[in-house]
């Protein structure tokens, strides 16, 4: 797969470790503390739960800083025990060859999904038309809010436009009446064939594929894509057909030009800034298998 691991560009001090693993806690806890919380509480979040049920990494996985490839701690290390962990020239690194042995396929498929998807312009006129279409001629709604314009001001908006959805894990909730509405018919299998970078899930979904990637990951970069998922799934919920306002969330009225203007500014955003994680994240693939997956 890769030639034997390279030692480790950079050892820290202890102080070092401990301080870049707290500030990474700091930074996560805005977000998990606060979901623990209503957790406990027994209360829901129609626009925040979503980072932590849909998504399949946990609060405490999150709050663990790792390093990434290239980077040791000094012996002893509290992390020496962990999982795709080794002991080398008496500092604790990740042990590339060992990642690699286990999670190589989904190394591998996460480069080709992520290079196909940074080949393609990004498309900005689907105006977040997926919720929409997730409730469409259907009166029992996926969340416990109100829809702002009603079941059948709803089901007007999504009639009124042409539905080009490209990512599967949205297209899959559509329901059936809305199903033969959208212009593709995105499957698992032709993801890697249809996923753009404008596409409002195919950003959140860098954070997927960071921790997917994790140890192998740093830190910085897992966090980076689940700040960004965060902010794209607001505006994923303001654009979307239910009223949120008390909940906080003004909407994005994009039945109307006004707010097809607001959503595909902040779409286009979002955009260039998945671009920049979306390299990141390759370049992991690339520093974790030496270059082969060009080869």
């Amino acid at each position: 797969m890769r030639p034997s691991s390279a030692p480790p560009v950079q050892v820290l001090a202890g102080d070092e470790w401990t301080a870049l693993a707290a500030a990474h806690e700091v930074r996560i806890d805005r977000w998990t503390a606060p979901h623990q919380e209503r957790r406990r509480r027994g209360q829901a979040h129609p626009v925040l739960d979503f980072l932590f049920t849909y998504y399949s990494e946990t609060p405490g996985r999150l709050r663990r800083w790792h390093p990434g490839p290239g980077v040791a701690l000094a012996a002893p290390a509290p992390h020496a025990a962990w999982r795709w962990y080794a002991l080398e020239d008496g500092a604790v690194r990740l042990d590339v060859d060992a990642f690699v042995a286990d999670r190589g396929d989904t190394v591998r498929f996460v480069h080709r999904l992520l290079a196909a998807t940074a080949s393609r312009p990004a498309f900005s006129g689907c105006f977040g038309l997926h919720e929409w279409a997730m409730v469409y001629r259907d009166r029992d709604t996926r969340h416990s809010v109100p829809l702002r314009l009603g079941p059948e001001g709803t089901d007007s908006v999504v009639e009124a436009h042409q539905i080009r959805c490209t990512h599967f894990d949205a297209f899959r909730f559509f329901t059936p009446p809305a199903v033969t509405r959208n212009r593709l018919r995105p499957t698992r299998e032709t993801q890697p064939d249809l996923e753009q970078p404008g596409c409002l899930h195919a950003g959140m979904d860098l954070y997927k594929w960071a921790y997917k990637l994790s140890p192998a990951a740093p830190g910085e970069l897992v966090a980076d894509c689940f700040e960004l998922a965060v902010e794209i799934r607001e505006l994923d919920m303001r654009a979307s057909p239910y009223d949120l306002r008390e909940h906080g969330y003004e909407p994005v009225a994009i039945e109307t030009p006004e707010g097809k203007a607001e959503y595909v500014a902040a779409q286009r955003g979002f955009a260039e800034r998945g671009a920049v994680l979306r390299q990141r994240l390759l370049d992991v693939c690339e520093q974790l298998t030496g270059g082969a997956l060009h080869r």
